[in-house]
């Protein structure tokens, strides 16, 4: 185990830290987070629960993705999951003598385009150096990487999330982003306790990886959280990373340090690994409240890696960190300087696909998550933090986009039926909006028969649970089978309002006295009776009709 903990600490990784402030306000919150980030506001639950103790946090990620391709970095191995071990691994990979690199068009594009999507300003000319440590998943000893001059620079990522347990309350902020540079991912090692041994696997030796290096000012888990999967949106929308945390295609380790205002940070520790957003939050604000606690009973927080036990919800130390490893980084001498090119520096006679054009990467650039909030918002008049769930929700917008077409029913009405009951039903169940037993096509036809006053308000969400428990049946075969089309008869419900009268004198003698509120009651047993089949407005008016003058 100590084995691979230490190569998982040497990895080139991507460091995201964020600024608070709103939209048109990031500029300014981030220049003055320069001059004094520990200045800066949040409203974190850590900061909002120790606003009044002498201690403030400050967190920062180091994250890497790895880059959607056929092939790797410097290598035609192909990259491929769960592949069986060291079956994707050519002479480069194993760092036979003799072999060299030949760089990856699709990641270096990758890279651009993710550059480009994050505010950063691509760099025509990068260079790559060779970062040395030694273990047995990295055969040559060194890894490839972008120590000195990466492919983007000064870039900046917006992120919203919530406070609390209200979608109404949004917060926005901002990220610098330092850098983003291209690396060599390494192997790995799998240890086998019962023969007390470690096996290398070199599959992953030589993909390539994007490190994204953001500067400095979260302040907990939650912030750490929310700007993660924003940064998963963003990959997922370009296509340069399919950046799923389970599958290790995004690798999230944190820095955290505590410190009293007004003075220098203080010692950081770094938890290791971290393979979902939601353990990633808990990491960390177990890690405030526990360095906190060394500080204020007079100990002192030691400058060590530690790994999160999900079980437990702590963190444990791996190993201390006592002075700052020495990569001994030096030029690769078999890789000649990265040249990228625009429309203004293209030489002459040379055509666009012949080199990487940042103007037609940028003209290819997709939609991402924050225009797709807007425009959701604008097309359809829905709530900002409605399309915040949509958009954050892997297949929740799809399947909204899908109802509003098959139904023709305003997007409104149909928002809170999608978010509410539907996605709702599913978080209880721990399921994905594609494991869902209601399809688009199902829902769809519930909200025209209720839309069409087929069926009752109450009806439909009887329906819906019916739906929910997969019968395989469909709304209009639910409510024909159970008899729960709307009763449509006058008469009958007339005679259903005067039996209710007739058997609740005291609630109508209060209603003819102006108590207006009891008529609910009424209208209530109304439905009882009939089971959700009458319609509400039509029972109020033949309600009024009988007892007001």
């Amino acid at each position: 185990m100590a084995a691979t903990l230490l190569h998982d600490a040497r990895r080139g990784c991507l460091l995201l830290l964020v600024q608070v402030g709103q939209p048109a306000q990031c500029l300014t919150h981030l220049s003055q987070a320069r001059r004094s980030p520990r200045t800066a506001s949040t409203s974190c639950k850590h900061a909002r629960d120790a606003g009044s103790l002498p201690w403030e946090s400050v967190v920062g990620l180091e994250i890497h993705a790895q880059i959607n391709s056929v092939s790797k970095l410097f290598s035609s191995s192909e990259v491929k999951f769960a592949a069986p071990p060291n079956s994707t691994v050519s002479f480069f990979d194993a760092s036979l003598p003799g072999t060299l690199p030949i760089i990856n068009r699709r990641c270096v594009e990758a890279a651009v385009m993710t550059g480009l999507a994050l505010n950063c300003n691509i760099n025509k000319k990068s260079l790559f150096d060779r970062k040395h440590y030694f273990y047995a998943d990295l055969p040559a000893g060194y890894q490839i990487t972008q120590q000195r001059l990466p492919i983007a620079v000064n870039g900046m990522l917006t992120y919203r999330y919530q406070v609390g347990t209200s979608w109404n309350h949004m917060v926005t902020k901002c990220v610098r982003i330092k850098q983003v540079q291209l690396e060599q991912d390494s192997g790995k090692s799998l240890h086998d306790d019962a023969m007390h041994q470690t096996l290398i696997d070199l599959n992953r030796a030589g993909i390539g990886l994007m490190e994204i290096v953001m500067e400095p000012d979260m302040t907990c888990g939650e912030e750490a959280a929310a700007a993660v999967r924003e940064l998963q949106l963003i990959l997922q929308a370009l296509g340069t990373s399919y950046a799923n945390m389970s599958e290790g295609q995004l690798r999230v380790d944190a820095n955290i340090s505590v410190h009293h205002p007004g003075e220098p940070y203080g010692v950081r520790t770094e938890v290791k690994n971290i393979n979902s957003a939601r353990f990633l939050a808990k990491a960390i604000d177990y890690e405030i409240k526990r360095q906190t606690e060394i500080l204020e009973n007079g100990g002192t927080v030691l400058n060590e890696t530690m790994a999160f036990d999900y079980k437990l919800g702590v963190t444990i130390p791996m190993r201390d960190k006592e002075g700052k490893q020495d990569y001994r980084f030096i030029p690769e001498p078999n890789l000649p300087p990265l040249i990228l090119y625009d429309a203004k520096s293209l030489p002459p006679n040379v055509k666009p696909d012949q080199v990487i054009n940042i103007d037609v990467i940028k003209e290819k650039l997709p939609e991402l998550p924050s225009v797709t909030r807007e425009r959701l918002v604008e097309q359809y008049g829905i709530l900002p933090e409605h399309s915040f769930t949509l958009v954050n929700e892997d297949g929740l917008q799809e399947y909204f986009v899908s109802v509003v077409k098959l139904s023709n029913v305003d997007p409104k009405k149909i928002i809170g039926w999608v978010i509410k009951d539907l996605l709702g039903h599913l978080r209880q169940q721990n399921l994905t909006v594609k494991q869902s037993m209601i399809s688009p096509s199902s829902l769809s036809e519930l909200l025209i028969l209720l839309e069409k006053r087929i069926i009752s308000s109450s009806t439909a969400k009887q329906v819906f649970q019916d739906l929910c428990n997969g019968e395989g049946k469909t709304p209009t075969e639910i409510i024909k089978e159970k008899n729960l089309g709307l009763i449509i008869d006058r008469a009958q419900l007339e005679e259903i309002c005067q039996k209710i009268i007739d058997g609740h004198k005291t609630e109508v003698s209060a209603v003819q006295q102006g108590n207006l509120k009891v008529m609910h009651k009424l209208i209530g047993l109304v439905q009882k009776t009939t089971k959700g089949r009458s319609d509400p407005v039509l029972v109020k008016t033949i309600l009024e009709e009988k007892l007001l003058p």
